[in-house]
């Protein structure tokens, strides 16, 4: 029975639990598209020719090296929009497969898990959107433990990202109507 499946948009900058609630849904028996595990895959598979075109020396035995694209990309604006254009066309066939997949199977909710979501207006995608948040010590604090994280490299992680207090406004209950940060 095909079925337009009620989409639930899953958002929060950089360390503020969007894993967690993303196992949260899953252990609750959601499906959930998540864009950093489309990036992921892609970064081993379609993308990576077309990264190492675009920015030569960042791919090695067929998967993109993440550290050595941020370091081409996160302080440079027109190589970041050259990487997202790449890479967002990508990651959007990817959910649309996920969403057709789920349509022909009668499933009736689905979570999309985008970072970037409000960034790139993928909020119109969705019926009503999640923003997860935390403090900002404890955001800082989960995010320089991170394997390659520097202090540097989240200041231009989050230089890129709509304020948080934004995200939380732009949130939507089931009724449509933004909630207050």
């Amino acid at each position: 029975m095909q079925v337009t499946p009620f989409i639930l948009g899953l958002t929060g900058s950089i360390g503020m639990g969007k894993t967690t609630a993303a196992g949260y849904f899953r252990q609750a028996g959601v499906p959930v598209f998540d864009a950093d595990h489309a990036v992921a895959r892609l970064y081993r598979g379609d993308a990576s020719p077309l990264i190492e075109a675009e920015f030569p020396g960042t791919v090695h035995e067929g998967t993109v090296d993440r550290d050595l694209l941020a370091k081409r990309v996160l302080a440079d604006k027109k190589a970041m929009r050259r990487l997202e254009s790449i890479v967002h066309p990508l990651v959007r066939a990817e959910e649309r497969k996920f969403l057709s997949a789920l349509s022909a199977e009668g499933v009736r909710l689905a979570v999309l898990d985008i970072p970037l979501l409000f960034e790139t207006q993928g909020e119109a995608r969705c019926d009503a959107v999640v923003v997860v948040s935390a403090s900002r010590a404890t955001q800082r604090e989960r995010v320089l433990a991170r394997p390659g994280m520097t202090e540097e490299r989240l200041e231009a992680i989050l230089r890129r990202q709509m304020p948080d207090a934004e995200k939380r406004r732009l949130a939507q209950p089931c009724g449509g109507t933004p909630t207050s940060g």
